[in-house]
């Protein structure tokens, strides 16, 4: 631990404040942050450290280079790369917004998400990263809710809010730079967007379109758009995948055994499990506190959380929350368990995570033409959910993901 913490402080001197000065906008003097006028913090500095990790960092000039030359880029990059966070910070350096207020209401940078739970996590954390205020320089827009003010210059807002603001501003003037995240998960919404930014763009020279997907399809996209496909190449952390030897029948009950053999065996780290709605995940929740209360003292505490769209704001926020401490001073370490539907595949990066079970099956809206109405169905995951899903293990350590199914059947 001595070692890793030298390793940091040394990183931390290392890094030459004239040039951080410039990363989030440039203008203020060596240490002052141009958006505030104020010194950068001392967690602005670790966080910077940490970022500078990232891989999408390594091809920010490469990045910067396309995006300045060019109206419309592709970009893919494996989970955890960097990309939601680190994209939008660049944009907004390369176009070199000024400080006077009075342009900031015309020059804005939009980044959309097809979740409202990623949309206010990934503005928290720029918000941290760029050493400002939510609501200030950085802000949100959801359903029912919107963070932010003639100040703000990078806006996370859902693909659906997008498109509603489409409807009362035609070719959205208020935006320099629009940035489609997730592309590959084809909302509804997302998939108008494409159409619509299309014309848009012939109509708006000056304006950018970055469309960022996790997938290596991304050719489709590339083809639909004529624009250039960049790479992020490599994995951030590594992911040992494991898949069960034959078919379970039951893939719920098959889902709380092996949480409570992670309990029981596996190192500490938090746990995310995939299941297909609120009831069905309702369930499990109670069912595993149950499960590992009757364990007793040989396994420490858990706090299982879960996360579906309908959950309040509040109770969605409880998955960023640390897990319990140990019962006793040297007793087994705290676990937390989060349970999830497919909305935590996306941009959703929790802490702690080292274990991801995936049963492999989600809910999709499925059309019938003969009665005219949409449902939504369980059905299978295709290769590209099943590769994201495992991907979340793998965003801040090493981690493991266990397939419930067979490789045979992947």
């Amino acid at each position: 631990m001595g070692m890793e913490r030298k390793r940091k402080v040394s990183l931390l001197d290392a890094v030459d404040k004239s040039k951080i000065a410039k990363i989030n906008g440039g203008g203020g003097g060596p240490g002052i942050n141009s958006w505030t006028g104020r010194p950068y913090s001392q967690r602005y500095y670790e966080i910077l450290v940490k970022r500078r990790g990232l891989l999408v960092w390594h091809q920010k000039e490469e990045f910067l280079q396309v995006f300045k030359s060019i109206q419309i880029v592709i970009l893919v990059g494996e989970t955890g790369s960097g990309k939601t966070t680190q994209i939008p910070q660049f944009v907004l350096e390369a176009i070199d917004i000024k400080t006077t207020p009075d342009k900031r209401k015309k020059i804005m940078v939009a980044c959309t998400q097809p979740c409202r739970v990623a949309a206010m996590s990934v503005s928290r954390r720029v918000t941290e990263e760029m050493d400002v205020t939510i609501r200030e320089e950085v802000g949100y827009s959801i359903r029912f809710e919107d963070r932010s003010s003639a100040r703000t210059v990078l806006k996370y807002l859902t693909d659906g809010m997008l498109l509603r603001e489409a409807m009362t501003d035609p070719l959205l003037e208020r935006y320099k730079v629009i940035i489609l995240d997730e592309a590959h998960e084809r909302t509804l919404a997302t998939d108008v967007l494409f159409g619509f930014l299309k014309q848009v763009l012939t109509n708006r020279p000056d304006l950018k379109l970055v469309v960022m997907s996790a997938t290596l399809e991304a050719e489709k996209f590339q083809c639909y758009f004529d624009a250039p496909l960049m790479k992020v190449p490599g994995r951030l952390h590594s992911v040992e995948i494991f898949c069960t030897e034959k078919p379970e029948s039951d893939y719920l009950d098959a889902a709380i055994r092996t949480i409570v053999q992670i309990q029981r065996i596996e190192t500490p780290g938090d746990v995310l499990m995939f299941l297909t709605g609120e009831e069905e995940i309702e369930d499990a929740c109670r069912k595993i506190t149950k499960k590992v209360a009757n364990m007793g003292d040989k396994v420490g505490p858990v706090k299982v959380v879960p996360l579906y769209s309908s959950l309040s704001p509040t109770m969605q926020q409880k998955i960023f929350k640390p897990a319990p401490p140990p019962l006793k001073e040297d007793g087994p370490a705290g676990r937390k368990i989060v349970v999830s539907t497919n909305i935590a595949e996306t941009s959703l990066t929790i802490d702690g995570i080292v274990y991801v079970v995936d049963p492999g099956f989600a809910k999709q809206k499925v059309y019938d033409p003969r009665v005219h109405l949409e449902s939504l169905l369980v059905s299978p995951i295709s290769k590209a959910i099943a590769h994201q899903r495992s991907g979340c293990a793998g965003r801040t350590q090493p981690g493991k993901c266990f397939r419930l199914y067979t490789e045979k059947s992947f």
